[in-house]
């Protein structure tokens, strides 16, 4: 079978880094590049155990830096990117918005130029569903793929920008292309800021945890192992041109997440601390991903047995969320 390189974008990060693992391990047969700025939430050693693979490369190089972008295609003559780089921390955009608009903007158009001039096979580019702004709690409404974009946050403003630009050059410039908009990743190298290894790190110390005003937001949660065999199927089978939702009708409350790991760890509900609510915290996110679906995609996690998988892998993997922890408050 032919070598087909593949440039993974943002693959120290939390989703990126687990499709790294996924395509490594499943196709061996291909060069699969990680390029990562090893900004905050960047982590290579997640990746130790396929560092001496042939088929794995590590580049350091920041996405919007068009020189070093320009002269890695010139030199490695990719097949696909699988573009995950991005800013994705809501309450970090509310402080620094200039800084999402500079990576998911600027850095996105940086990588589609580069993707028009040397003839990329297919450009996928990894999207969020918080693009769509927000439903309200009425359990029979979803978001699809014709949902319109209704951004409330500087982050989900500057996904749908990028995803504007990429839908823009496949129009334009004819760029072989998909978008894929995926509702809330949880699972194993989960970033210890986000909502589940937060939980889980705080209930295994016994501190608060923290909630969001009454915890009655809704959140579809995905397993990021399921996203990465999404996104593997869109990148070899989807229609040239076509988005595609991916979540797994996992809808839970914040606060329903949080005790569910409180009562997995046998700890107490006393940890729960309600505090004040997120600005423009949207009230409700659910994906229907039938498209997928009729593409040929399964989610492999119902909730409670990826909860269960996550909470036993952050138990069996303290040293590697205790040091990120523990770094984070020596920089601070």
């Amino acid at each position: 079978m032919a070598q087909k390189k593949i440039l993974v974008t943002g693959g120290a990060g939390f989703i990126g880094g687990n499709f790294v693992q996924h395509m490594v391990h499943k196709y061996p047969h291909y060069e699969v590049v990680n390029l990562d700025l090893l900004t905050y939430a960047g982590d290579l050693s997640k990746h130790l155990h396929i560092e001496y693979k042939d088929n794995y490369r590590f580049v350091q190089i920041d996405i919007t830096n068009r020189e070093e972008i320009t002269s890695l295609f010139e030199k490695e003559k990719f097949d696909y990117i699988t573009h995950f780089a991005a800013e994705s921390h809501v309450d970090r955009s509310i402080l620094e918005p200039d800084v999402f608009i500079r990576t998911n903007v600027l850095g996105t158009q940086v990588l589609l130029d580069a993707a028009i001039k040397y003839g990329i096979t297919k450009f996928v580019h990894v999207s969020t569903d918080e693009v769509y702004g927000e439903l309200d709690f009425d359990p029979n409404t979803f978001f699809t793929e014709s949902t319109p974009l209704q951004p409330n946050s500087p982050y989900s403003a500057s996904k749908a920008s990028s995803d504007l630009l990429v839908r823009a050059y496949h129009e334009t410039y004819g760029l072989p292309m998909n978008i894929t908009r995926c509702s809330n990743n949880y699972g194993p190298y989960h970033f210890p800021e986000k909502l589940i290894p937060l939980t889980i790190s705080r209930v295994l110390n016994n501190q608060k945890v923290p909630v969001y005003g009454d915890g009655k937001n809704i959140r579809d949660w995905l397993h990021v192992l399921d996203h990465c065999t999404a996104i593997d199927l869109v990148l070899h089978k989807g229609i040239n041109g076509e988005v595609y939702n991916v979540g797994g009708h996992n809808e839970r409350t914040n606060l329903e997440v949080v005790l569910t790991i409180i009562r997995t760890l046998g700890k107490s509900e006393e940890l729960i601390e309600f505090v004040t609510d997120r600005l423009g915290h949207d009230k409700r996110y659910a994906i229907d991903p039938t498209k997928l679906e009729q593409l040929g995609w399964k989610p492999m996690f119902s909730f409670e047995t990826g909860i269960a998988q996550t909470v036993k892998w952050y138990l069996e993997h303290r040293d590697w969320w205790e040091r990120i922890i523990n770094r984070d408050a020596n920089v601070s």
